[in-house]
């Protein structure tokens, strides 16, 4: 088992924001793969009442010794006041991906 990894979730308005956000996850290596998932549904509190958007989701595989610099690198690039930026260890996987996404999260 393996705690040392994790996968977050991160939404976004549109397509074109949620593209940049993952390509430079990508590039920085603060992610090994990110996979987009457009036109999902959220309904949520804000700004006393409830409101109910499309969306972009993001789910993004990265390590937790990443995760710190990841979300400061989207909240810089986000065009939400409050954006999602949340993380779920990864708590068992198999072998081979584990270790495809440690070498892809290491600068070559």
């Amino acid at each position: 088992m393996s705690t040392e990894y994790c996968v977050g979730f991160i939404t976004t308005g549109h397509r074109e924001e949620a593209e940049r956000i993952a390509e430079a996850l990508v590039r920085q290596r603060l992610a090994a793969c990110v996979t987009l998932i457009p036109d999902v549904e959220s309904t949520y509190w804000w700004e006393g009442r409830v409101v109910r958007d499309r969306e972009v989701l993001l789910v993004v595989k990265t390590s937790r010794a990443k995760w710190p610099a990841l979300m400061r690198a989207v909240r810089e690039g986000h065009s939400y006041q409050v954006p999602e930026i949340i993380a779920l260890p990864i708590v068992d996987g198999s072998e081979a991906y584990l270790q495809w996404l440690e070498q892809s999260l290491v600068e070559s």
